[in-house]
C-alpha cells in the first residue's frame, strides 16, 4: 500500500517573517503584514463562515496594520492583494476541506476586534504564535458527545415532523450511531462522499434494525417505518446553505455558488444513500400517523422539542454549551412561531419559514451586544431545524422511482423553503446592521 501523501501542503507561516524582527507589527514589511491578513482570512474560512465575514475580518487586520486589502473568497480558497504606499503583495491560499466550528469563530472574532489596539505593541511573530494556538484549539466534544447531540436533535426533529414516540426512539439511536461513525471517519480524514455515505447508511440501517425488532418482539405496526428518514437528517448541511444564500445577497457570487454546490453534493449523496438503503429493505417515505394532541399541548411540545433540536445541532457545530443554550432559546421561539403560523393561518410554508428566520435574526441582533457571540453562530443553528430535509429526501426518492412529477413537486417545495431561510436572516441584518445594509 502506498504511503499517504497530503494533497494540500502545509503553509510555513514562520518562513514569511524575519526571525530577528521584534518591531511592532505596524512597522513590519508588507509581506509580513500580508501574512497576518491572509492567515486570519484562511482561519475564518476554515470555521465555515461566509465570504462577507471573512472579508470583514481581513479588513480589520489590514486597517490595524495601516494597509489596504482586496480579496476574492471562495469556499476553500482566498486570493488577496495587500497594498501600501505603491507597493503590492498578492497571495493565494487554500484549505483542504471545510467544516463548522462556532467556538473557534468566536475566538477569532475576539482576536480581530482587539487587533488594532495591539498592532503597535506585538510583533508579527507574536501574533502568529497567538494564531498558532487558535488554529490548534481542540474540539469541545468527542465523537460520542456529537453522537448524542445528533441523537437529541434528530429525535426532536422527528416529533416536529409529525413522528410519534416509536419513531423518535428509533431516530435517536439511528442518528446517534450515524453521526458517531461519520465523526470517526472525519478524524481519519476520510473524503466527503465516503464519510457522508457511511454515516447515513449506518443511521438508516440502525433505524431499520430497531424497527424490525420492535415489529417482531413488541408487535409494533409497520406504519412506523416512515421515520427512517429522520435518522439521517443530522447530515443536512444547513450552515453552507444559509451562508451561501447570505453571500449571494452580498454579490459574493463565487463563495455563494460554491457553498450552495457543496451543500447540494452532501444532500445528493445523503439522499441517494437513504434511497438505496430503503430500497434494500423495502421501505418507502410515507406520512406519519396523525397525533391527537390539543393545540396548547402541541405548542408546549413544539417549544421543548425545538429547543432540544437547535441545542443538539448547535453542539454539533462545536458551540460551547452556553452558546448552544442561547441558540436553543432563539430557535425554540422562532421555530414554534413558524409551525404555529402554518397550522393556524393560510400563509405558505415558505413564507412561514421566512418569518421564522427573520424572527431568529432579529432576536440574535437584539442580544448580540449583551452576550458578545457572533450573530451567525446563533442564527444559523437556530434555523437549521427549519431546513426541509424530509422534502429533499422525498424528492430524490420519487425521482429515483421514475415518478418525476411527484419528486419535482417535493424538490420545488424544498427549494422555496431553503431560499426563504437565508432571506429571513438577510432582512434581519438589513434592518439592524448598517454595515451589512450598505453595499460599499
Amino acid at each position: 500500500m502506498s504511503k499517504f501523501r497530503k494533497q494540500h501542503m502545509t503553509i510555513g507561516w514562520q518562513d514569511m517573517i524575519a526571525a530577528d524582527n521584534t518591531s511592532p507589527a505596524s512597522e513590519a514589511s508588507l509581506r509580513e503584514k500580508a501574512s497576518l491578513v491572509g492567515r486570519v482570512g484562511l482561519l475564518m474560512l476554515s470555521v465555515g463562515t461566509g465570504a462577507w465575514r471573512v472579508r470583514a475580518s481581513m479588513n480589520k487586520i489590514a486597517r490595524g496594520l495601516g494597509i489596504t486589502c482586496n480579496a476574492d473568497i471562495g469556499l476553500l480558497s482566498i486570493e488577496f492583494t495587500c497594498a501600501d504606499k505603491g507597493e503590492t503583495f498578492t497571495n493565494a491560499l487554500s484549505l483542504s476541506t471545510t467544516g463548522v466550528n462556532t467556538d473557534k469563530l468566536n475566538s477569532l472574532e475576539s482576536f480581530t476586534d482587539g487587533f488594532a489596539e495591539r498592532s503597535g505593541k506585538y510583533s508579527v511573530e507574536q501574533f502568529h504564535r497567538i494564531l498558532d494556538k487558535l488554529e490548534k484549539l481542540p474540539p469541545n466534544y468527542k465523537a460520542w458527545n456529537l453522537g448524542l447531540a445528533s441523537a437529541l436533535a434528530c429525535c426532536a426533529f422527528t416529533f416536529l415532523l409529525g413522528g410519534g414516540i416509536v419513531e423518535m426512539i428509533c431516530a435517536f439511536f439511528g442518528a446517534g450511531i450515524g453521526n458517531f461513525v461519520r465523526k470517526k471517519l472525519l478524524e481519519q480524514h476520510i473524503t466527503l462522499f465516503g464519510n457522508v455515505t457511511a454515516g447515513v447508511a449506518s443511521a438508516c440501517c440502525t433505524y431499520v434494525l430497531l424497527i424490525k425488532l420492535a415489529e417482531m418482539l413488541l408487535d409494533v405496526s409497520a406504519v412506523h417505518q416512515a421515520g427512517y428518514i429522520c435518522s439521517m437528517l443530522f447530515v443536512i448541511p444547513g450552515f453552507p446553505l444559509i451562508t451561501g444564500g447570505i453571500d449571494l445577497s452580498k454579490l459574493d457570487l463565487r463563495s455563494g455558488l460554491e457553498r450552495v454546490t457543496y451543500a447540494l453534493l452532501i444532500i445528493t449523496m445523503a439522499t441517494l444513500t437513504g434511497w438505496i438503503t430503503a430500497m434494500l429493505f423495502s421501505f418507502a417515505p410515507s406520512d406519519f400517523p396523525e397525533m391527537n394532541i390539543s393545540p396548547v399541548l402541541m405548542a408546549v411540545f413544539r417549544l421543548v422539542t425545538s429547543f432540544c433540536g437547535v441545542y443538539g445541532f448547535s453542539l454539533m457545530f462545536n458551540s460551547p454549551r452556553k452558546m448552544a443554550l442561547t441558540a436553543g432559546i432563539i430557535g425554540m421561539i422562532a421555530n414554534t412561531l413558524r409551525l404555529e403560523l402554518i397550522d393556524f393561518t393560510n400563509i405558505p410554508v415558505s413564507f412561514a419559514a421566512f418569518i421564522g428566520a427573520l424572527s431568529a435574526g432579529l432576536m440574535a441582533s437584539a442580544i448580540k451586544s449583551k452576550i458578545g457571540y457572533p450573530r451567525i453562530s446563533l442564527t444559523v443553528p437556530s434555523i437549521v431545524i427549519m431546513v426541509p430535509g424530509m422534502f429533499m429526501y422525498k424528492g430524490i426518492f420519487f425521482i429515483a422511482q421514475n415518478d418525476i412529477s411527484t419528486g419535482g413537486l417535493w424538490l420545488c417545495k424544498a427549494a422555496l423553503i431553503v431560499a426563504s431561510l437565508p432571506l429571513g436572516l438577510i432582512f434581519a441584518r438589513i434592518f439592524t446592521d448598517t454595515n451589512f445594509r450598505k453595499s460599499s
